[in-house]
């Protein structure tokens, strides 16, 4: 069997091609032993051969993960601990249990790239990296192996070479070992750093709580320590008691959790379609982050183009739910605050630049904290899964975020190449942010200017369709999944592209403001007509969900599909939620309103945020690839959506809710001079 084992197991390849000159002796050594024991059949060196990786099928659709069993290696190096009768004969030999290894042992992951004519290229991702589990003497560090493994493929000894045409060249070579700079990380500093100033911070308020609770002894609680009594001493202060207060974790928990009913200015539909969306788009990432770990990627990109499967496909469209509900409260609550709105009126260009500012800072200290806390975690994990993950990782946002940190604290990085960003789904929030300054600069501006600014506001709607037209048939856009990704910098994640449903829903606020005079007193069951259109406006929105059904078609009709379909999908939700704001609907929105939705609602930014980093972290920490099934993708999907929700509510208590609470003291403290 040499001769096959040679040209089919890389392990034994390995042993063949070993020398003095490119390995240690210890090396060579322990090698050529586990190619004795495997010619002589030695139990513990046929697991050997049995955990390292050889080709499975399936190689034409995109099967390159041929990883062997971790599990068994370390069953090299230990008993396994499994208890058998006596009562029963076996065939087997029994030294699979109780043998070991003569010598350390460890599992290892060589990385090819191949040049194979025989395999399906997606071009979506690096789907050419074979990745192939190896159980390898610890003697032999990973260069040795890489350069083994380099000669091994060079001198033409691998099987499928001859078969499919994989001319493979060695890439890299991982020990799956956790580095010592993981711990020399600045984001392992700054993220330790937030978590003991938040668990103090915390600790404070709850002794702050208690404090409060026995007024018999000045206020506070009894101090048992020096640590206590300072503390005691510093919570006197009525400034830190209010910034302690804002960490408060019952009081805030409470307010995650609060469900009550919806007031007659609120529109609660909003509630609904935030928490909905939310929970499609992680549905989406569920299967976008598992085509890393799938060995038949073509399959999965196949069902992604089935009609039953576009609700899950064309999830990203929903993003702009987002910014419509955005760009409708951006504008609905600057023109409904009369006294801020005649401010703006009465300032001069100072006055109104630090209001400007103002606003700003408070966007910042809402959004800022829990997003930053995020980046720190994605830096950190992409750093611990790029050293212990079998996959190839082909985002190593570690390195992006170490590189373009900055650009994530300024939230531009959409304005850089998408394969350039820190967490690139936070394309999004970048986006919010560039329209929530513009958006105020021409509410400001409204305040002075009102034809001005409506006469701008149309101009930005019109530039932003000629833009993607333009845009779209410069670079020959296409619907097919490969050419999407390839142009998501231009497309996809542009501010100049995706400004059209906030506009929209600038404007839709505008409308129902000035005709809000007229609507009032005129709640209650809609007529015939008015129940047919919001049915044709859930039938638009699901109609622009299928509409890349057929993703086979020219430049021009696919960039018009994109511009016209998310025009009338905004448009069917500035219908919703204008709908909503005046006490109208059907049965089917009534649902959206439903109490239940104002807890998820207030968990959606934590959930948009966090749902990324869980589902690619716990991928990456399986040590077998994925087989893409429907039927398990529903199980997996329910698995992710519990661990982001309990997720998501730990670090909105810790990250989001405070600093909400702390912008709210602030400005309580900032009306209060202007009152008296």
């Amino acid at each position: 069997h040499e001769p096959h084992l040679t040209r089919t197991s890389v392990i034994f390849g390995l042993t063949k091609v070993v020398n003095g000159s490119n390995v240690n002796a210890r090396c060579e050594s322990q090698l050529r032993q586990v190619q004795r024991g495997i010619l002589s059949k030695q139990p513990w060196a046929m697991k050997v051969l049995d955990a390292s990786g050889t080709k499975p099928s399936g190689f034409v659709y995109g099967q390159n993960y041929w990883l062997g069993s971790r599990e068994a290696c370390k069953g090299v190096q230990r008993p396994v601990g499994i208890t058998l009768s006596k009562n029963f004969e076996r065939v087997m030999h029994y030294g699979l249990i109780t043998q070991q290894a003569p010598f350390d042992m460890d599992y290892r992951v060589v990385y090819l790239r191949h040049n194979s004519p025989w395999q399906v290229e997606i071009k979506l991702m690096s789907e050419q990296i074979i990745h192939i589990g190896l159980c390898l003497p610890s003697a032999c560090s990973s260069a040795e192996v890489k350069q083994l493994a380099g000669e091994y493929v060079s001198r033409g000894m691998f099987a499928e070479n001859d078969i499919f045409d994989i001319r493979p060249e060695v890439v890299y070579m991982k020990d799956l070992q956790l580095q010592a700079a993981f711990y020399k990380r600045s984001s392992f500093r700054l993220l330790v750093a937030c978590t003991l100033v938040t668990g103090a911070l915390m600790l404070c308020a709850q002794q702050l709580l208690v404090s409060k609770k026995e007024q018999a002894t000045a206020g506070l609680a009894p101090a048992e320590s020096e640590l206590w009594r300072a503390l005691h001493s510093l919570l006197r202060w009525q400034r830190l008691q209010q910034l302690v207060s804002c960490y408060d974790v019952p009081g805030n928990w409470s307010k995650i959790f609060a469900v009550r009913a919806n007031k007659a200015h609120e529109i609660p539909v909003m509630n609904g379609l935030r928490s909905v969306c939310a929970i499609w788009i992680m549905i989406f990432h569920v299967v976008w982050f598992m085509y890393f770990t799938v060995h038949n990627k073509t399959v999965l990109l196949s069902y992604a183009e089935q009609a039953f499967f576009q609700y899950v496909s064309s999830a990203p469209l929903l993003v702009d739910v987002f910014f419509t509900i955005s760009g409708f409260l951006q504008t609905y609550n600057f023109l409904r605050n009369s006294a801020q709105l005649e401010a703006v009126r009465r300032n001069g260009w100072r006055q109104n630049l630090q209001l400007f500012g103002k606003l700003l800072f408070h966007r910042y200290l809402r959004l800022g904290p829990l997003y930053l806390v995020v980046m720190l975690c994605v830096d950190l994990a992409y750093a611990y899964i790029g050293d212990t993950s079998v996959y190839h990782i082909n985002e190593r946002f570690d390195e992006m975020c170490s590189k373009h940190w900055w650009r994530n604290l300024f939230f531009i990085q959409n304005l850089f190449d998408h394969r350039d960003m820190c967490a690139n789904w936070s394309w999004s929030l970048a986006c919010e942010m560039q329209f929530f300054i513009l958006a105020n600069a021409l509410l400001f501006l409204y305040a002075k200017h009102p034809k001005l600014t409506k006469t701008l506001v149309g101009l930005i709607l019109v530039a932003s369709t000629t833009w993607s037209y333009v845009i779209g048939l410069s670079i020959k856009f296409q619907l097919s999944f490969d050419a999407a990704f390839a142009t998501g910098t231009e497309i996809y994640t542009s501010p100049f592209v995706r400004i059209l449903p906030y506009i929209l829903g600038a404007i839709t606020a505008y409308c129902l403001l000035q005709r809000e005079p007229q609507q009032q007193g005129e709640q209650g069951a809609s007529d015939i007509g008015e129940r047919c259109s919001w049915h044709f406006a859930l039938l638009i929105f699901f109609t622009c969900i299928y509409s890349t059904i057929k993703r086979d078609i020219s430049s021009l009709l696919a960039i018009s599909l994109f511009v016209i379909g998310r025009l009338c999908f905004s448009l069917s939700v500035c219908w919703m939620i204008a709908g909503s704001a005046q006490g109208r609907g059907v049965w089917w929105s009534r649902l959206l309103e439903a109490k239940g939705f104002q807890h998820l609602s207030r968990l959606s930014y934590a959930i948009y945020l966090l749902n990324p980093l869980v589902i690619a972290f716990f991928y990456s920490l399986t040590s077998a690839s994925t087989h893409a099934d429907p039927f398990m993708l529903c199980v997996v999907t329910c698995g992710f959506a519990v661990i982001v929700y309990l997720a998501s509510i730990v670090f909105s208590l810790a990250f989001e809710l405070p600093y909400s609470n702390l912008s709210s003291l602030l400005l309580r403290r900032e009306a209060k001079p202007q009152k008296s």
